[in-house]
């Protein structure tokens, strides 16, 4: 039995950064309480690609992307969009994101990324080997598909990076590719394969994430938005919502794409915007990919899962709006066939389809540790693309901030504060 320290840990939001928080939190013996303004099934994680990849390790600001988004921008089906509205803090994410598309602001990003996301898969690792969650986890790799002599260099290039860094690519030629995945027909110049990337079933894991907290005796508040706090010079002492006040000895911010509204109660600015995704299923397939892939030139994702198919994509800047764009669903389905041409694939009706916003920061790095302005509030948020690949780390450097422990990964490059 886990043994109580006594201290409560209040986590706001309730998605995956969240969840495995809590779970080394109250693994270290705290008592933890978990505030949702939503039900707790219904966060952003349910509907994921389910990728683990520590072969993510360039930062999605970068040298040309944002030329590639305003070409993206002029079609309706592209797989990038930034809804149009006047919003100041849209315009200095906008800025940021600007400033940090470089090729020093890479190479910085590189270790820490890859440092985290290793973290990651290795706790992954030890919570599939133990039969306390449950997750379909699968180490097959990742195929970075692509059809033109264009992604082709692009590919190679980080195909180099990685390995470089240490983390292994392989460069694949079409050919290759097909004889990796026996089952199904692929349609493609080539690839590169990361054999480190795994997978798993994010609605399988969050299920068993949330059993096992309630075990535990982890309380959840749902559908209670924070309304604010009450302070004692540079502490929180407790949190406010409309089903009442809780007393709290640590607060975790993990709201999600709602952490700026969260930061402003606590009287700082949080660059970060939400980013629009969608997934749908395609069950039942007598004959399934087996390996997870991204279609680089869609920038959609294929994941097996059981003898279902999972596609995803797009990544439509749009704050906190959460209305479905059938355009950029209409753009993944239509970018199947190019890739895959003999999976019977619909175009799902609007109620198959998955949407979730995604915590993107302006560098393409999360938000992770103490903020300045108070001792006991730490930020687990702004994962972007790469929330359910870095919960387990995620969770497990927020128990140490608290414990005042280290794994040795380095927090300094996910400050919460390095906009200020």
């Amino acid at each position: 039995m886990i043994q109580n320290k006594g201290l409560h840990v209040g986590i706001i939001g309730g998605g995956i950064a969240g969840l495995c928080s809590a779970y080394y939190l109250r693994q270290a013996g705290y008592r933890v309480t978990i505030f949702d303004q939503n039900r707790i099934t219904d966060g952003c994680s349910f509907g994921n690609a389910g990728m683990i990849v520590p072969s993510h390790i360039i930062p999605l600001a970068q040298p040309g992307m944002i030329a590639k988004g305003l070409r993206w921008m002029l079609r309706s089906t592209s797989p990038f969009y930034v809804k149009p509205r006047l919003n100041a803090d849209l315009v200095r994410w906008g800025w940021l994101f600007y400033r940090h598309a470089t090729d020093e602001h890479v190479e910085r990003a590189i270790p820490a990324l890859r440092d985290i996301s290793l973290l990651s898969k290795q706790l992954y690792q030890e919570l599939a080997a133990t039969d306390e969650l449950s997750f379909g986890w699968q180490e097959r790799g990742l195929f970075m598909l692509y059809k033109t002599a264009s992604a082709e260099h692009e590919m190679g290039e980080e195909a180099r990076v990685a390995n470089r860094v240490g983390i292994e690519a392989q460069v694949l030629t079409g050919a290759q590719v097909q004889a990796l995945e026996p089952q199904v027909r692929v349609d493609v110049r080539g690839a590169v394969y990361y054999p480190g990337d795994a997978h798993l079933n994010p609605a399988e894991l969050i299920s068993s994430l949330i059993s096992w907290l309630r075990i535990y005796e982890v309380q959840f508040v749902e559908e209670a938005s924070v309304t604010g706090f009450k302070t004692d010079n540079r502490r929180l002492s407790s949190v406010h919502t409309k089903h009442g006040d809780y007393p709290v000895d640590e607060v975790v911010v993990a709201g999600g794409a709602w952490s700026p509204e969260l930061a402003r109660l606590l009287g700082f600015f949080l660059p970060l915007q939400g980013g629009k995704g969608y997934s749908f299923m395609v069950p039942n397939l007598a004959s399934n990919v087996q390996i997870p892939a991204i279609m680089l030139e869609a920038r959609a994702t294929a994941t097996p899962m059981g003898n279902s198919l999972r596609f995803a994509g797009t990544l439509e800047v749009a704050g906190t709006d959460q209305t479905i764009n059938m355009n950029r669903v209409r753009g993944i389905y239509e970018s199947i066939s190019q890739y895959y041409p003999d999976i019977p694939v619909q175009m799902p009706t609007v109620d198959k389809v998955w949407k979730g916003l995604r915590p993107c920061s302006p560098d393409g790095l999360p938000y992770i540790g103490r903020t300045g302005r108070f001792d006991n509030v730490t930020l687990a948020t702004g994962h972007g693309m790469m929330g359910l690949s870095l919960g387990p780390a995620t969770g497990k450097l927020v128990a140490e901030t608290i414990a005042g422990t280290s794994t040795g990964v380095k927090l300094d490059p996910f400050r919460p504060d390095r906009f200020a």
